[in-house]
């Protein structure tokens, strides 16, 4: 069941939100996966300050509640491994917001260490089914809408690791240099339709994902305090949704200077 609230009043509360003139997203509406927390739950609450109506889809169902209960929006809880969950969500975003969005922003996402040797099937089958899969038929869920209507913004959160390499990183890696290919094909494939994307590649970013690695106590991995915030990538996000019609960003990495 889809919990649908009146965006508008609940947005009020956002920071910014109740400030004076239009708000550029207004009238837009927006699906934000991986929004029960880090990047996504922060992704989602930048874009209801700006006047969209967000959905939210995530595993985890109370996070969600608590998120849409603050912004208004609709809750679309899931297992975004499972097709059929993907198809399913789209489904209940569409009947909620009356059509397909008008931005995807795709930041579900799994993050393990190993090296190649202790690589498992599993962690390699995991890194696949929510970094690479999920994002790549949420795009498919949404592109012909997207096309017959002439306009839309998709925007896939990958990573640093993409584009460079870091030990113990395989099968992540392999899962972000996989979405960084898929995105250079869609690119190809989407001019002159007047639908956008842009790939964003954020460097190591201090969200929940880090809580069982404890990357403080690890000389190898960056200590969190010189982490990207989530609200940091989330404001490139929406600088991203927010430029004019007939402008695109391909490809947007984000690091601390």
């Amino acid at each position: 069941m889809v919990d649908a609230t009146n965006s508008a009043e609940a947005t009020s509360s956002v920071s910014g939100a109740g400030s004076a003139g239009p708000k550029p997203l207004a009238g837009q509406s927006a699906l934000v996966t991986g929004a029960s927390r880090g990047i996504g739950a922060a992704v989602a609450r930048d874009l209801a300050r700006l006047g969209a109506r967000v959905g939210v889809a995530a595993r985890s169902e109370a996070p969600l509640r608590e998120l849409t209960a603050e912004l208004g929006g609709w809750a679309l809880p899931g297992d975004l491994t499972d097709p059929d969950g993907v198809a399913q969500m789209l489904r209940r975003f569409r009947e909620a917001a009356g059509g397909e969005p008008d931005i995807l922003v795709t930041s579900a996402g799994v993050f393990t260490i190993a090296s190649v040797e202790a690589t498992s099937a599993e962690e390699l089958d995991l890194n696949w089914a929510l970094n690479v899969r999920a994002s790549v038929l949420c795009v498919q869920g949404v592109l012909a809408g997207m096309k017959a209507r002439g306009s839309g913004t998709l925007v896939q959160v990958g990573s640093v690791a993409g584009r460079k390499a870091f030990p113990g990183n395989g099968a992540y890696s392999a899962s972000k240099f996989g979405i960084r290919g898929f995105h250079e094909v869609l690119l190809e494939e989407i001019r002159g339709t007047g639908v956008r994307a842009t790939l964003l590649e954020p460097a190591a970013t201090d969200t929940p994902i880090w809580d069982p690695i404890d990357p403080d106590n690890d000389p190898h991995l960056p200590p969190r305090a010189a982490m990207l915030r989530p609200a940091e990538v989330a404001e490139a996000v929406s600088f991203v949704v927010t430029r004019p019609a007939g402008v695109q960003i391909p490809f947007l990495p984000i690091e601390r200077s």
